[in-house]
């Protein structure tokens, strides 16, 4: 969870496009980050991957007016509604997008291509039927930065009370590169989301971090297996909160224009 899921920039970028705050070519840009191309499979009326300008203005022909993402984990099927395949699928990538105003969904595959050193990422997203339905255990942005801030504290006491938490050189190199990027005045999400989800996005990118070095770290100052077994017990929860924390920050538009907020 230390950078954005590709669903993530995804829907973020499409909503912004499909909302006319950004231009087609400014949203493709920023979808693709740092791979080096993405391409859209499965599209009615096309039998190839086509590209992502080509994908968004069909899904916008199709009738498609908003873009959900979604999480899932095992036993956590957070965002999805079905039905069993494109769940299956999405559990297996760890994310997935869904439309809003058609009933299609997105899944993206990635490959790693090119000769030792020149190494370079291409994704497909496969596109696939979904069933209309609430996406499983969203909450509302409110609900979200409630949980996080609850999480946080009762994790920091119990991996503070452990001295499990990230420690060394490796550790404070991720915590200086965040922070530059975030100095850098990175944007976390694309125009037209609300103050309030950028604030959820940011904290939860930030409990990734700290979640990501706790992992990464071992089993930190935990030497007996109950101390270990707390630890689990302390990040699991925190894990969850997060991930339904990025769902309901680029899940924020849509949800808001649904309830007729904006």
């Amino acid at each position: 969870m230390l950078s954005e899921p590709r669903s993530g920039r995804l829907a973020a970028w499409g909503n912004a496009l499909l909302a006319g705050l950004v231009s087609p070519d400014d949203a493709v840009l920023a979808i693709v980050g740092d791979d080096a191309v993405h391409r859209v499979e499965g599209l009615s009326g096309e039998s190839a991957p086509v590209g992502l300008t080509l994908a968004l203005g069909r899904l916008r022909a199709l009738g498609v007016t908003g873009l959900r993402i979604a999480l899932p984990a095992p036993g956590h099927p957070l965002g999805l509604s079905g039905p069993p395949d494109f769940n299956a699928r999405a559990m297996d990538a760890e994310e997935a997008v869904v439309c809003h105003g058609a009933a299609l969904g997105l899944v993206p595959e990635v490959y790693e291509a090119g000769p030792d050193g020149d190494v370079h990422v291409e994704v497909v997203w496969h596109c696939l039927p979904v069933r209309e339905a609430p996406p499983a255990d969203v909450p509302s942005l409110g609900e979200a930065e409630r949980e996080l801030a609850e999480a946080l504290r009762d994790a920091t006491e119990v991996l503070s009370r452990l001295d499990v938490a990230g420690s060394g050189p490796v550790a404070e190199a991720a915590i200086e590169a965040y922070r530059a990027r975030a100095e850098r005045g990175r944007e976390v999400l694309a125009p037209g989301y609300p103050p309030r989800a950028v604030r959820v996005l940011e904290l939860a990118q930030r409990i990734g971090l700290l979640m990501s070095l706790a992992q990464e770290n071992g089993h930190g100052g935990a030497v007996s297996s109950a101390e270990m077994a707390a630890r689990s017990e302390a990040l699991r929860p925190v894990e969850r909160v997060a991930r339904r924390a990025l769902v309901a920050a680029y899940n924020s538009v849509v949800e808001e224009r649904e309830r007729g907020v904006r």
